[in-house]
């Protein structure tokens, strides 16, 4: 190949998987280089982070930077349907760790943290887009096309994908996988929400249950300059054939009387964007000279948050084993990387399909609940959801369906 430039370490993306791991692997002495296909910032979803998170963003040396850009504070979550609420507090989680977190505008957030990324020595060549990839070799080789189109060839010792819903990766080599999620959609976007209700908590997100329909939701995620992400997910057949995104949005809202109360005044100023079958997995995380980051992995749903936790999480092991690896040590992908980080994806798949079908909702609603196992499945809304001291997280589906019992009983 001619022209072909070696890198140590090739990173597809900047998003929060691949800027946490150029920094991870840029502070242990590797040289890295992330390509981005678009240009920072940019919008996108998944704007609620977990306290999770922070312990990676911490890892990374980014912590200052996040703090103080001025993100709108978060301390837990708040559930709910018709005349039921309840209120989960992350600080009081079973899990030791980071017990608050962020609401974030995400164009604001990723652009932080690559622009943190580069400042530790991280090389971010924006607006490159991988075209093609051949691993056959004995090292990677990538093709990248620039904005101008110009083709450039790069060659690494190892490539990580973390781009997204763009999955790089998985179309090129084939490794898409169906989720085995129905197909929903999501509406959602920013709007001036004029919020004067004195019972709304700014320092949650608001998630309501559809009064009618127990599988449909709606995100309400407060930031810190007076906007609000607004979002409801259903099944695609859910939703009427015809009319505006915003018209179908609103109409939802006002389905739900707490929703309508507290956004009377809202102005819907911006564009309400639509996202179906985002669900997604792949036949492998890892392969000869990469793996799989993030969303280019698995994305199971918005419901709990979990994807920016998944691919920090995923970021952190992958960066950690690489270490190893490149250090000579015959390391095991599977044992090390795509087992432990499954668990954890595992895990919130037990309630986000126990959400869907109800029986989640039975249990948070519950008018008796029991403090110490509410701690323990607060520690998996706020994303510690690879903490197998906790019961909910070792044995979760057994644990979980033995609650729904207890609760339906009662």
């Amino acid at each position: 190949m001619e022209n072909c430039r070696v890198q140590k370490v090739i990173i597809i993306g900047a998003g929060p998987s691949g800027s946490i791991a150029g920094a991870l692997l840029n502070n242990l002495g590797y040289q890295v280089t992330i390509l981005e296909r678009q240009k920072f910032p940019r919008f996108s979803i998944g704007e609620s982070l977990l306290p999770q998170c922070m312990e990676f963003v911490k890892q990374a040396g980014m912590m200052d930077a996040v703090v103080n850009a001025g993100f709108q504070f978060k301390n837990g979550a708040y559930f709910v349907h018709r005349d039921q609420h309840t209120a989960f507090n992350f600080e009081e989680k079973f899990t030791d760790g980071i017990g608050t977190t962020f609401q974030v505008q995400r164009g604001r957030f990723d652009e932080i943290l690559a622009n943190e990324a580069a400042r530790m020595g991280v090389s971010i060549h924006w607006q490159s887009e991988v075209t093609a990839v051949d691993f056959s070799g004995d090292k990677p080789k990538l093709d990248v096309r620039d904005v101008d189109g110009n083709i450039s060839y790069l060659e690494a010792d190892f490539v990580l994908d973390a781009s997204g819903f763009g999955r790089i990766l998985p179309r090129l080599l084939n490794l898409e996988s169906p989720s085995g999620f129905p197909v929903r959609k999501a509406l959602f976007g920013h709007i001036e929400d004029n919020i004067d209700d004195a019972g709304f908590d700014r320092n949650k997100i608001l998630i309501t249950v559809h009064p009618e329909h127990k599988d449909v939701w709606f995100w309400l995620i407060p930031f810190s300059n007076g906007r609000s992400s607004i979002g409801v997910v259903a099944e695609a057949d859910f939703y009427p054939s015809s009319g505006s995104n915003e018209t179908i949005l609103q109409d939802l809202l006002n389905e739900d009387d707490n929703l309508h109360k507290i956004l009377k005044n809202a102005v819907f100023d911006d564009n309400i964007n639509a996202i179906t079958g985002y669900s997604a997995n792949v036949k492998s995380l890892y392969g000869k000279g990469y793996a799989l980051l993030g969303n280019a992995g698995e994305f199971l749903d918005p419901v709990f948050s979990s994807g920016v936790t998944i691919a920090m999480k995923s970021a952190s092991l992958a960066a950690a084993i690489l270490d190893r690896q490149f250090k000579g040590e015959n390391v095991d992908w599977q044992a090390a990387y795509a087992t432990p980080l499954q668990r954890g994806v595992n895990t919130f798949r037990v309630f986000v399909d126990a959400w869907y079908d109800g029986r989640f909702q039975d249990v948070i609603f519950h008018a008796k609940q029991q403090p110490e196992i509410k701690a323990m499945i607060c520690s998996i809304l706020a994303g510690y959801a690879w903490d197998e001291a906790n019961p909910y997280v070792k044995n979760a589906r057994s644990r979980l369906d033995t609650l729904v019992e207890l609760c339906r009983a009662d």
